[in-house]
């Protein structure tokens, strides 16, 4: 906390303005600082533990045999064609899910009585291991791209309707009634009431949509493909090679990673105006 200090002959106005402007500097910095600082305490403790317990490279590899790992897997070629397969496949089924969610929750959200009707169902559907899906799917479609598209577009599917039909519910009557004492038509309230209320539920099952649809992903090519970077988990852990496992894994949180930022930052642009944005960006100010 800062106080005006007798010695420095500043006013308490020009003193609690400098004390703001470091307190503005802290909360900029701190997010920035605080992730890299918790990464290298987290690989210096891995790399500690390795050393302490004298584990072997087959079992858990230090941090800087897995670095090397990944440096060669960056470097080479077929790393990123694996990694555009996954990407492609990731996002065409997300895609798939966010129009069908969007579509289901809206008319589930606007039609109680069906909502009631079809819930037992979609609850059902979603209970049911997807893994053990996999198999008809390489029947049905085959060991390409297909079969993962539709598994990644099953497991993002949920989340996004289910958001778009609280967003659609969230609507109050009363907030209907005062449009509708201001004769707006259809189309105004729907995009002044209906859409803004949507929106923020429809970004929220966005980003925990993207994250499903990779992770249906990579558990098709983990479990029936021949390329992708969830095959090449299955290569690596085929060859017993520990730290090319460990480097593939790193590159799939990357890459969930910028999935995930670009939905974030279409969030942003869409709707700077709701308190999930702008209260973030207080933070970092």
């Amino acid at each position: 906390m800062c106080r005006p200090s007798r010695s420095s002959g500043c006013s308490s106005a020009s003193c609690a303005t400098r004390c703001t402007r470091r307190n503005d500097v802290s909360r900029k910095l701190l997010p920035w600082l605080a992730t890299p600082l918790i990464l290298v305490v987290f690989f210096l403790a891995w790399d500690l533990f390795v050393r302490v317990y004298d584990i072997s490279e087959l079992v858990l590899p230090r941090p800087m045999t897995v670095l090397g790992s990944l440096t060669e897997l960056v470097q080479d070629q077929q790393t990123w064609e694996h990694a555009q397969v996954t990407a492609t496949e990731t996002i065409g089924g997300f895609l798939i899910a966010l129009a069908s969610g969007v579509a289901v929750g809206v008319l589930l959200g606007k039609v109680p009585w069906l909502e009631r009707s079809l819930r037992p169902l979609i609850v059902a559907s979603q209970v049911v291991p997807k893994v053990a899906l996999i198999p008809l799917f390489v029947i049905w479609f085959g060991f390409g791209m297909t079969s993962k598209v539709i598994m990644s577009a099953m497991l993002a599917f949920f989340p996004i309707m289910l958001n778009v039909q609280l967003g659609v519910r969230s609507v109050e009557s009363g907030q209907r009634d005062v449009m509708r004492s201001l004769n707006a038509s259809r189309w105004h309230t729907f995009r002044h009431l209906d859409l803004k209320s949507t929106m923020p539920y429809v970004f929220a099952g966005m980003e925990v949509g993207i994250v499903f649809a990779i992770i249906g992903t990579i558990v098709g090519e983990y479990l029936g493909g021949s390329e992708g970077l969830g095959y090449l988990v299955v290569r690596t852990l085929n060859e017993l090679d520990a730290p090319a496992l460990f480097a593939v894994i790193i590159l799939l949180s990357a890459l969930g990673l910028a999935l995930y930022f670009v939905v974030h930052g279409m969030k942003r642009f869409v709707i700077p105006w709701h308190e999930s944005v702008y209260s973030q960006q207080d933070v970092n100010r």
